[in-house]
Protein backbone atom coordinates (compact mmCIF):
# COMPACT_ATOMS: atom_id res chain seq x y z
CA UNK A 1 0.00 0.00 0.00
CA UNK A 2 1.27 3.90 -0.95
CA UNK A 3 1.68 5.54 2.28
CA UNK A 4 2.29 8.67 0.17
CA UNK A 5 1.97 9.86 -3.20
CA UNK A 6 4.76 10.81 -4.81
CA UNK A 7 4.92 12.99 -8.48
CA UNK A 8 7.66 14.71 -10.25
CA UNK A 9 7.90 16.93 -13.15
CA UNK A 10 11.25 17.97 -14.56
CA UNK A 11 12.25 19.77 -17.45
CA UNK A 12 15.42 20.02 -19.59
CA UNK A 13 15.50 23.58 -22.15
CA UNK A 14 18.27 24.78 -24.20
CA UNK A 15 17.00 27.19 -26.50
CA UNK A 16 20.62 27.46 -28.15
CA UNK A 17 20.85 23.55 -28.79
CA UNK A 18 17.22 23.40 -29.44
CA UNK A 19 16.49 21.57 -26.39
CA UNK A 20 13.12 20.91 -24.90
CA UNK A 21 12.59 17.91 -22.75
CA UNK A 22 10.88 16.89 -19.97
CA UNK A 23 11.20 13.76 -17.05
CA UNK A 24 8.49 12.83 -14.97
CA UNK A 25 8.26 10.38 -12.51
CA UNK A 26 5.15 9.02 -10.39
CA UNK A 27 4.87 6.52 -7.66
CA UNK A 28 1.12 4.78 -7.58
CA UNK A 29 -0.40 1.97 -6.23
CA UNK A 30 -1.59 -0.97 -8.77
CA UNK A 31 -4.67 -3.20 -8.48
CA UNK A 32 -2.98 -5.71 -6.04
CA UNK A 33 -1.98 -2.91 -3.44
CA UNK A 34 2.39 -3.49 -5.30
CA UNK A 35 3.85 0.00 -5.54
CA UNK A 36 4.59 1.22 -9.52
CA UNK A 37 7.00 3.50 -10.49
CA UNK A 38 5.91 5.35 -13.86
CA UNK A 39 8.53 6.99 -15.78
CA UNK A 40 7.61 9.12 -18.84
CA UNK A 41 10.05 11.51 -20.71
CA UNK A 42 10.34 13.08 -24.25
CA UNK A 43 10.24 16.16 -26.31
CA UNK A 44 8.03 19.29 -24.52
CA UNK A 45 4.97 19.40 -26.66
CA UNK A 46 5.08 15.80 -27.20
CA UNK A 47 3.28 11.91 -25.10
CA UNK A 48 6.75 10.96 -25.22
CA UNK A 49 7.72 7.50 -24.28
CA UNK A 50 6.81 5.75 -21.01
CA UNK A 51 8.09 2.79 -18.90
CA UNK A 52 6.60 1.27 -15.40
CA UNK A 53 8.81 -0.51 -12.65
CA UNK A 54 6.33 -2.79 -10.43
CA UNK A 55 7.68 -3.54 -6.61
CA UNK A 56 6.64 -5.87 -4.20
CA UNK A 57 7.29 -2.69 -1.36
CA UNK A 58 6.95 0.76 -1.36
CA UNK A 59 10.51 1.55 0.03
CA UNK A 60 11.74 -0.42 -3.76
CA UNK A 61 10.25 2.17 -5.96
CA UNK A 62 11.01 5.15 -3.32
CA UNK A 63 14.75 3.92 -4.15
CA UNK A 64 15.01 4.11 -7.87
CA UNK A 65 12.57 7.42 -8.11
CA UNK A 66 15.21 9.06 -5.78
CA UNK A 67 18.25 7.60 -7.52
CA UNK A 68 16.67 8.85 -11.32
CA UNK A 69 16.18 11.78 -9.43
CA UNK A 70 19.37 12.73 -8.73
CA UNK A 71 21.01 11.30 -11.97
CA UNK A 72 18.27 13.80 -14.12
CA UNK A 73 19.46 16.92 -11.80
CA UNK A 74 22.87 15.70 -12.41
CA UNK A 75 22.07 16.28 -16.05
CA UNK A 76 20.29 19.44 -15.95
CA UNK A 77 16.97 18.66 -15.48
CA UNK A 78 14.96 21.40 -12.99
CA UNK A 79 11.62 22.22 -12.33
CA UNK A 80 10.01 24.24 -15.16
CA UNK A 81 9.89 28.18 -14.20
CA UNK A 82 6.27 29.52 -13.90
CA UNK A 83 4.38 31.04 -16.48
CA UNK A 84 4.74 34.60 -14.57
CA UNK A 85 8.64 34.26 -14.36
CA UNK A 86 8.52 33.12 -18.16
CA UNK A 87 6.77 36.01 -19.40
CA UNK A 88 8.97 38.45 -17.19
CA UNK A 89 12.24 37.01 -18.52
CA UNK A 90 10.71 37.43 -22.40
Amino acid sequence: MIIEPYHLYIERTDPHKNLARFYSLAIEPTLFGQACLRRRWGRIGTSGQTMVHDFDHEKEAVMLFLDLLRKKRGRGYRPPARAETRNAIA
